[in-house]
């Protein structure tokens, strides 16, 4: 395992893998996991037969798990695919789809649970417990449950109902929070402190980033071996933007790809403190009281916002905002122009695009890979809003049929 430590992201301090576990012990800052990858070799990623992200496990702190350990070995692998129609409707050439959807619980979360999972089974932990708006936990949940661990899972009680029921079916302890996900994430942090539980919370457990960070390394090696002008990537709490980051980053340091892609960082206007942060050149972020449809993105205190803006200054990128409105016709968007289907939260990132290409933030002549971070499956009345139709009901005869068609 390439795995040596800890560093804080704030102060610069360092730590043996022993001296912290999870934010920094001198400032409280968010630790990024230290790694020692001299001698790792390109070939034998190539060289794996492994489809999933655990073909990047010499780029990982900790070890792939058995083939005993059923859904934990299948997360990642997720296809990269041209969407020429939706890049003829937004004025772009090449614009490409990376659909995380597909993932074993449909979220981007599965690749930071599993590796979560994997760093608790290290350590001999159990429980583990997490806040979540819905995917983290569903995706803590189903790994969990595939390693033989317990999950504890608390979610504000307005999470989508289809995110509830992946919850209940997965087994995990699942408790509805009268509150925001910010209410969630500090009682589950307490409970950590004083149950000696293990916690998963992004931006708080150094070890969610390196899961996430492998979308970064499929980006690079489907397009073979080379980074695209720029990554959009939808953002609440800050930790999936931070991770794409910190992948590209590994690789160019590696001197696996040539360059840094820009990245484009999209928050929902009602939950858009990073982005705020951004547009003032803030070197802090101050808290906002979050509301918006895209619930997966609702962090009104993001937990990893720092970072997060860290990681767009450095690609050279830059943030948006969008409205609940524009998010909600992207998923039309991308069902009708790739035959993706997007939960709110997955489409920001399409509009976000829309928008910054409206505005000259980004060039019209850049190749763009937008990261669709879940399944429209988990908000079914969200797509409903987005179809904005009605299904037309007609006789089980030919006659009813000629008839309608006619009509249309």
């Amino acid at each position: 395992m390439a795995f040596s430590g800890y560093r804080c992201s704030a102060c610069g301090a360092d730590f043996g893998p022993a001296e912290a576990t999870y934010t920094c012990p001198r400032c409280a800052g968010n630790l990024d996991v230290t790694q020692d990858l001299a001698g790792v070799d390109r070939k034998a990623v190539e060289a794996s037969r492994d489809p999933s992200m655990w073909r990047y496990a010499p780029l990982l702190p900790v070890a792939p798990p058995g083939p005993e350990a059923g859904a934990l070995g299948t997360v990642g692998g997720t296809p990269l695919f041209r969407a020429d129609a939706l890049g003829t409707e937004l004025g772009l050439s090449r614009v490409w789809i990376k659909d995380d959807g597909r993932n074993p619980t449909g979220s981007l979360k599965d690749r930071a649970s599993a590796v979560v999972v994997q760093r608790a089974r290290d350590l001999g932990v159990s429980p583990i417990i997490t806040a979540s708006t819905g995917n983290a936990g569903v995706a803590l949940a189903a790994m969990a449950r595939a390693a033989g661990t317990e999950a504890i899972v608390l979610v504000p009680e307005s999470a989508p109902p289809a995110k509830i029921a992946q919850l209940q079916i997965f087994g995990a302890r699942l408790l509805l929070v009268r509150g925001s996900y910010d209410d969630a994430f500090r009682l589950s942090t307490e409970a950590a402190e004083q149950l000696g539980w293990y916690c998963r919370n992004t931006g708080q457990n150094p070890f969610t980033v390196e899961g996430k960070k492998t979308a970064a390394f499929e980006i690079a090696e489907q397009l073979g071996w080379r980074a695209p002008d720029r990554v959009v990537v939808s953002v609440g709490d800050g930790n999936i933007i931070t991770g794409v980051h910190r992948g590209f980053r590994q690789l160019v340091d590696l001197g696996w790809i040539d360059r840094m892609p820009k990245l484009l960082g999209v928050q929902a206007e009602g939950s858009s403190p990073i982005a705020r942060a951004w547009a003032q050149g803030a070197e802090t972020i101050d808290p906002v009281a979050a509301h918006t449809r895209a619930d997966s993105i609702s962090a009104g205190d993001p937990s990893d916002g720092l970072r997060a803006l860290g990681a767009v200054r450095d690609s050279g990128g830059a943030y948006v905002s969008v409205s609940d409105e524009a998010i909600i016709a992207s998923i039309a968007h991308l069902g009708r122009g790739a035959a993706v289907f997007a939960e709110p939260a997955a489409a920001a990132a399409h509009a976000g695009l829309a928008a910054a290409l409206e505005d000259g933030t980004v060039g019209r002549d850049e190749e763009v890979v937008i990261l669709v971070t879940g399944t429209g499956l988990k908000d079914i009345d969200a797509a409903i809003q987005a179809a904005n139709t009605s299904p037309t009901v007609i006789d089980p005869t030919m006659e009813a049929l000629r008839e309608q068609l006619a009509s249309d």
